[in-house]
């Protein structure tokens, strides 16, 4: 899962954007000049002063300069109502995702740019209500609100019930297995990769993330060992963790889809003896016991309210002596994914990111001694830009699997979360704990085992 914080390169073929409309013959010129001149104002004052990208308008004017990183079409009048009844990312999203606006250009740089210069008020978005409807009344887009794009989540319940939480991520994952092997590639892993090597594909990064998380889990020290890999997705960790050791394990995940495709990857590998992938919630999982458990990308959706209660669950899961890799997205003072914005409402509805601190406190107020903290930050903004190329090298591939829309959220969002994680913002933490064995922890005396 990816955060909050943090338009698209259109590659050819299905979705491919418009050409700005120009005037016939004999037209008058201030027709042409019409929305420019009346937003020019409020862009200038929203972006500092500094325009570092075109903005090409519905009526053919334009602001910014020719030779920017990208260029902005605004393709209808509508993007800006839009925006105007959502100010910042949310009516910006339902904009780009309705396709009243398209993005020309790289688009992890075009964002960066705008990201740099802006004002805060573009990301507040309130500030800014008075002048923009001014510049809205000017150019014609004043009107009632229109619809949201149906790919918006609306889902109702109890925040991080058992029946809201499948709601939530059934609307994220259940996007189609075959849009997910357009972008994650044949390592069908959806969580950071760890590049050791700066030569490494995406597939062998992913292989060394989940070697690191075996050898700090201690699979590989002879002994057969059963591991629960929570949040399992489509298996990826469950069989290399068979694959290149003893052990046995259990993969559970809440997305039908998920499971049906992981279960058809493990009997194609011959690990059907070794590999069990389950529909089940995690707190169904009362009286098995695991000697360790992977937890990759799962944890944000669980919820600061019930942080505790989930590692006292894994706790009482874990044979004296056992493990806990928790792998998850993680910011500074911890935040809700808002259900106002892009992110709430069209990528992770109900997603929180917790401090790693207050990570590290949870697991040991639930009986973990805590062992080991590792960020992978920069791996994560390469693994997305990894993600965003096999998606522009495959769009038309991606239209035909879940439609325009959708593969626009897609674009919008990963291309969006590498500048948070290039910039700081956010951050994706391994934490290691265990359960201590009268005092024995079973830990290698240095690092050096699985560095």
């Amino acid at each position: 899962m990816i955060s909050e914080r943090s338009w698209i390169p259109r590659p050819g073929g299905a979705d491919k954007p418009k050409a700005p409309a120009t005037r016939s013959v004999g037209a008058p010129t201030r027709r042409r000049a019409n929305a420019a001149a009346a937003l020019s104002p409020l862009i200038h004052s929203l972006l500092g002063g500094q325009v570092p990208v075109r903005f090409e308008l519905w009526d053919g004017s334009a602001i910014g300069p020719d030779d920017g990183v990208g260029t902005i079409h605004v393709r209808s009048a509508d993007a800006l109502r839009r925006i105007l009844w959502a100010p910042g990312e949310l009516g910006f999203g339902r904009a780009y995702v309705a396709g009243d606006i398209e993005v020309e250009g790289d688009i992890i740089a075009t964002l960066g740019s705008l990201h740099d210069v802006a004002h805060r008020d573009l990301r507040v978005g309130l500030r800014v209500l008075p002048p923009a409807f001014g510049a809205a009344h000017r150019a014609g887009a004043i009107g009632l609100p229109l619809p949201a794009p149906p790919e918006e989540a609306r889902i109702g319940g109890l925040r991080h019930s058992r029946r809201r939480d499948v709601r939530a991520v059934t609307h994220h994952y259940d996007a189609g297995n075959g849009f997910y092997e357009l972008v994650l590639g044949p390592s069908m892993a959806y969580s950071c990769a760890r590049f050791a090597d700066p030569a490494m594909s995406l597939e062998q990064a992913q292989e060394s993330k989940h070697g690191l998380i075996c050898r700090k889990l201690g699979l590989g020290e002879g002994k057969p060992l059963r591991l629960l890999d929570v949040g399992c997705g489509w298996g990826s960790m469950a069989m290399h963790a068979a694959a290149n050791s003893s052990a046995t394990v259990v993969g559970v995940t809440l997305s039908e889809a998920q499971a049906s495709y992981a279960r058809q990857r493990v009997a194609a590998a011959g690990l059907g003896d070794r590999v069990e992938i389950r529909v089940q919630d995690y707190r169904d999982l009362r009286g098995e016991r695991f000697d360790a458990i992977s937890s990759i990308g799962m944890f944000e959706h669980v919820g600061k309210v019930r942080t505790g209660r989930y590692f006292e669950t894994l706790h009482g899961l874990l044979e004296p002596g056992g493990r806990l890799l928790n792998h998850a997205i993680s910011e500074q003072g911890g935040s809700k994914i808002r259900p106002w914005s892009f992110f709430g409402r069209y990528v992770f509805p109900d997603g929180e990111l917790l401090d790693v601190g207050d990570v590290v406190l949870a697991m040991q107020r639930a009986g973990f001694e805590c062992r080991d903290v590792e960020s992978l930050r920069e791996h994560y903004a390469r693994t997305l830009r990894s993600w965003v190329a096999n998606l522009e090298a495959n769009w038309d591939a991606a239209v035909d699997e879940v439609g325009s829309a959708r593969a626009r959220i897609w674009r919008l969002y990963m291309a969006g979360s590498v500048i948070g994680f290039e910039n700081g913002g956010i951050s994706v933490h391994q934490v290691l704990g265990i359960v201590p064995d009268a005092g024995r922890s079973g830990m290698p005396p240095t690092r050096s085992a699985w560095d």
